[in-house]
């Protein structure tokens, strides 16, 4: 009997620990975060608009000093102790100024990342790994659909950022309320709509789903990029593959986060049959 290779060894991505520099209120949910310092010469950039990091937490009340080795972390402390990582979208990177961005929803006291992005102050650590992403807008495409929640409007707007002054499309966008919105810089021939849960729990409403689903679908080739909420993800998922016939290189499809789950949770179920977005023998 012929022995298998052995499988490759995982490379551990190299724990990158940067300076806050300043912070700036984009909207009444969202904070920009800047940081930088000595640590940016270890960031490589990737070349996608969905560039994303895990970003590490500390208990609070853990008496170690930071910049902390969260690898060593995980094997010394105990379970309940453990750093958590929140995974989060880097808006843009300045190389020449040796910076990055990185967009935060705040809601007052709720979750980790939100809290620590609202009272962050130049000179504050953050520790994160990565980038990880893959999609960058098709520059064949006749034109552009984006979907997406809070959390995924970082995303949206990077490749926005990215779109040739030609583009054309449509941009959906579900915020709370007008005090969210955000000036994006879309090119003319793209349409940015706006949908409001009006106070209504972020994970719990269809507006996404119907608003592209009421869309007059213009003819060509689109390129879509499709992120948020598991459920609602799902919902959006019907509506380009099973009305609109598209194939899946075509999309750029995933849920970033999933109502009622910590991150933790809904990380453990993404391969899980709840977790997946295609279940077995969906078209496309």
């Amino acid at each position: 009997m012929s022995s298998q290779p052995a499988a490759p060894a995982r490379t551990r991505k190299p724990q990158i620990n940067l300076r806050v520099t300043r912070t700036e209120r984009l909207s009444e949910h969202m904070v920009r975060v800047f940081a930088g310092g000595e640590g940016f010469a270890k960031f490589e950039p990737k070349p996608a608009t969905d560039q994303y990091v895990k970003i590490w937490f500390l208990p609070p009340d853990l008496d170690v000093e930071l910049p902390a080795n969260v690898a060593e972390l995980k094997e010394s402390l105990p379970a309940d102790r453990l750093p958590v990582s929140r995974t989060y979208t880097v808006r843009s990177v300045d190389t020449e100024a040796g910076e990055l961005a990185i967009d935060f929803v705040v809601h007052g006291d709720e979750g980790v990342a939100g809290p620590w992005a609202a009272s962050a102050r130049a000179g504050d650590w953050l520790m994160l790994t990565g980038p990880g992403g893959a999609y960058s807008p098709a520059p064949a495409a006749d034109w552009y659909l984006f979907a997406g929640d809070d959390a995924a409007l970082p995303a949206v707007a990077a490749a926005i950022d990215a779109l040739p002054p030609s583009a054309a499309g449509h941009v959906f966008l579900e915020v709370d309320s007008p005090a969210d919105v955000q000036e994006l810089g879309t090119p003319h021939g793209v349409e940015v709509h706006w949908l409001y849960r009006q106070g209504r729990p972020a994970g719990t409403t269809s507006l996404l789903r119907d608003a592209v689903a009421e869309l007059d679908w213009p003819a060509g080739d689109v390129d879509a990029f499709v992120h948020g909420e598991r459920g609602a993800v799902k919902e959006l998922r019907d509506v380009l593959f099973k009305d609109h016939g598209l194939h899946r290189k075509q999309v750029s499809i995933s849920g970033y986060w999933a109502y009622g789950r910590a991150e933790d949770a809904f990380q453990a179920e993404k391969k899980t049959p709840t977790g997946q977005i295609f279940p077995e023998n969906y078209p496309g």
